[in-house]
């Protein structure tokens, strides 16, 4: 396992617009390919629009099925509207595996943070998080934060 730093950051609201769609643990790979897809032929364009939100939340322990968002800050109609709210996040930012698998390092950092940050953390999960990605995901030398939607316990 790479070394993981998770740094807390608060973050102001942000409007994002995008489109929804209902996935799972063994779905999510095909569900981001067809929904970003689905994103990009409603925006008009072959190319991402930075920043790139790829959003999970409501995950559902059990069954593993969640609720998966695609967007960016570009408005336009047929688009849904989301907002994140402002508050205190965890970040963690990645490099793809073998600089271009994103999939396994993105699981590694979801991990990492669930089963050994958090539990040690003053924190807890507030069943949002995000990959956001701008041009530095396509330099020459990627990266990608994972952010996690957190709140401090009392």
């Amino acid at each position: 396992m790479a070394h993981l730093e998770v740094n807390i950051t608060k973050i102001e609201q942000q409007i994002i617009f995008g489109i929804f769609k209902s996935s799972n643990d063994k779905t999510i790979s095909a569900d981001i390919k067809a929904l970003s897809a689905d994103y990009r032929s409603i925006i008009l364009s072959k190319e991402i629009t930075f920043p790139y939100f790829v959003l999970s939340r409501n995950y559902d322990t059990r069954s593993k099925d969640f609720l998966l968002f695609i967007g960016s800050d570009y408005e336009k109609d047929g688009l849904e509207r989301f907002v994140l709210p402002t508050g205190e996040y965890a970040k963690i930012t990645i490099k793809p595996k073998l600089g271009f698998i994103w999939g396994a390092a993105i699981g590694e950092a979801k991990t990492y943070f669930y089963t050994k940050w958090l539990p040690k953390s003053p924190y807890q999960a507030l069943n949002m998080e995000y990959e956001y990605h701008t041009e530095r995901s396509t330099e020459k030398n990627p990266t990608i934060d994972i952010i996690f939607a957190i709140e401090r316990m009392t």
